[in-house]
């Protein structure tokens, strides 16, 4: 366990045949994760950009087939607490190797797809792949590099996530555009593709350890700072997409910008998270109380803005920019604090952080629809900053020490 005085974690815990911390960092491993994500996350986002020519080609509607997305997001939740145990004997880069075969069966089989079954079978797939990966991920980092660099190498993973997310969209609906929605499919498969022979390359062999199992996610879930970080993720994740899932419709209507704008300024949010990534890395390494803390501050501040000050055109746009800096920020903040929490079981708790922040997902989603139906999109953002400010509160109260950052 953690040393209250230093924070530095019983390395035996993490190894039991080898009771040194890792003292030589695999950042061509680390790299290739982070090339993993981005395959997962523009293989995610793809259908939301090509939407209207999927549909139509497959003969359905669009909100049929944007069931595709649905489909990942429950799979995935299920996925990601039971992937470590399914696989708990198993050389954990044999797992991630598999996992990124299944990112590349998934792009082929939506690539192919003739009907919308078979799309659902691959984005059934596709949330395997995402589920175990984000469930491992920071497992994984943990055995290669020293604890002291787990912050900087969860930052360069979810790099991965920042690129995809500013990349993904515009690239796929104009490849989509121009040669159709298969090539964009094509294309990132081609990707998963060289994501692979990288992780072949540079992940060394990683034998389990701390064997997970259905009675390890109960005992790690019965330590009561992993309780906390997960209510940190579910206030933040659910005030995350009850909010920012009606920031366009807000646009439209308070600072009333057009369409152009509109994709200037959520332009301006992948570029902050991008941003944010890298700053929520670099200040998790020096305190992660303050790293874990801010993010959702800076979200529930953002928020209250667009309420107070979104008819301005300007103030909209630096305080969606702000929004974006934040929740980059705040993946690497929440899978460190959960990794030093339990270092003995890491997959199972990445596990549940995963399941928990795709089950706020869902209840943010919905809670904000019901919002803004009965109350308008101001409410949606009441509820977001509301929840993130709680957030940011329960970390300075109860969070992690400032010595174990």
């Amino acid at each position: 366990m953690a040393d209250p005085a230093t924070g530095v974690i019983d390395a035996s815990l993490l190894n039991p045949a080898d009771s040194d911390e890792r003292t030589d960092p695999a950042w061509g491993a680390v790299i290739s994760l982070a090339l993993g994500v981005f395959g997962l996350v523009t293989a995610e986002f793809l259908p939301a950009s090509l939407l209207t020519p999927m549909a139509r080609d497959l003969g359905v509607t669009e909100g049929v087939a944007g069931q595709a997305v649905t489909a990942t997001a429950i799979v995935g939740a299920i996925a990601a607490p039971t992937m470590a145990i399914i696989t708990r004997r198993m050389d954990r880069r044999l797992v991630m190797w598999m996992l990124t075969v299944l990112l590349i069966l998934s792009n082929l089989l939506a690539a192919f797809a003739s009907s919308l079954s078979v799309l659902l079978i691959a984005r059934v797939v596709l949330g395997v792949a995402l589920g175990g990966f984000w469930a491992m991920s920071a497992a994984m980092a943990l055995r290669l590099v020293p604890m002291r660099l787990m912050p900087r190498a969860m930052s360069i993973i979810l790099t991965g996530v920042s690129v995809a997310t500013v990349c993904a969209a515009p690239i796929g609906a104009y490849v989509g555009d121009v040669w159709g929605w298969r090539t964009a499919f094509m294309i990132a498969t081609v990707v998963g593709g060289l994501a692979l022979l990288a992780q072949l390359a540079t992940i060394p062999k990683l034998p389990p350890v701390g064997v997970a199992s259905f009675s390890t996610l109960l005992e790690v879930l019965k330590r009561p700072m992993i309780r906390i970080a997960l209510l940190v993720v579910l206030l933040v994740a659910s005030g995350q997409f009850a909010g920012f899932t009606y920031v366009r419709p807000f646009l439209e209507k308070v600072p009333v910008l057009n369409i152009q704008t509109i994709s200037l300024v959520l332009l301006g949010y992948g570029v902050g998270g991008f941003f944010g990534n890298l700053a929520g890395g670099f200040l998790a390494e020096r305190s992660l109380k303050t790293a874990v803390a801010l993010a959702p501050l800076l979200i529930g501040l953002a928020a209250l803005s667009l309420l107070v000050l979104g008819a301005s055109p300007l103030a909209s746009a630096v305080a969606v920019a702000v929004w974006g800096f934040a929740f980059g920020a705040v993946p690497v903040g929440l899978q460190t604090w959960l990794v030093r929490e339990a270092p003995d079981q890491a997959e199972s708790a990445g596990g549940l952080m995963v399941a928990t922040f795709q089950m706020a997902i869902a209840l943010g989603a919905v809670f904000g629809g019901l919002l803004v139906d009965h109350a308008g999109v101001a409410s949606a953002f009441a509820y977001c900053s509301a929840a993130t400010l709680l957030a940011a509160v329960v970390v300075f109260l109860l969070g992690p020490k400032r010595a174990d950052a």
